[in-house]
């Protein structure tokens, strides 16, 4: 007889519990203002019971950071793994993924952002979300015919420069009082096709 699926863990739902609280109360709360009783409260756990998870609120944005980057890299990973599609295409609909996290998570990430600088467990998860999706980019251009060399021209440092460019596009706009996440797209991605077109 076959075994079903393993349910998830009461830990984990509890851990998962306490992101999308602190995802909550991020959009109207910053993260100054933001408290770990408030986390938890929302959660439904104790104080208490939340350092059993996290050393405290900068830990939990971190983690709500990774989760949500997650999203990113594995859309970033599966597109750049279709070697059938044109890379022109493959690009668009990467951007667009990313367009659709900003629109589903734009709390998060403006606090990513943010927050990078002061906190090193945050910038640590942003950027290497940034540099996953930089390097899974990279193998989009090579295979649009930029060369594969080391220097400013090459895949690798285009790709890193126009994926940095991508995420304060987005900020700026997600930012912005009309968030006009779908102009950073366009733009966004009128860029990228002029470097992959040459």
């Amino acid at each position: 007889m076959g075994r079903r699926g393993a349910a998830p863990r009461k830990g984990d739902l509890r851990e998962q519990a306490l992101l999308d609280a602190a995802e909550a109360l991020l959009e109207h709360t910053s993260l100054e203002e933001l408290t770990v009783e408030a986390i938890a409260k929302g959660a439904g756990i104790s104080r208490g019971s939340l350092y059993f998870y996290f050393g405290n609120k900068h830990e939990v944005l971190a983690a709500l950071v990774e989760r949500t980057m997650r999203t990113i890299r594995a859309e970033a990973d599966s597109t750049a793994q279709d070697a059938a599609s044109p890379p022109v295409d493959v690009m668009e609909r990467a951007v667009h993924g990313v367009e659709r996290v900003w629109r589903e998570h734009g709390t998060v990430m403006r606090a990513a952002v943010d927050y990078s600088a002061l906190h090193p467990v945050i910038g640590s998860a942003w950027n290497d979300t940034v540099e996953a999706f930089a390097r899974s980019m990279t193998q989009v251009l090579k295979r649009a015919g930029i060369p594969d060399e080391h220097g400013p021209d090459g895949a690798a440092a285009l790709a890193g420069a126009l994926c940095w460019m991508t995420e304060r596009t987005f900020y700026r706009a997600a930012c912005s009082p009309g968030e006009d996440l779908a102009h950073a797209t366009a733009t966004t991605m009128e860029i990228w096709r002029r470097v992959m077109n040459g």
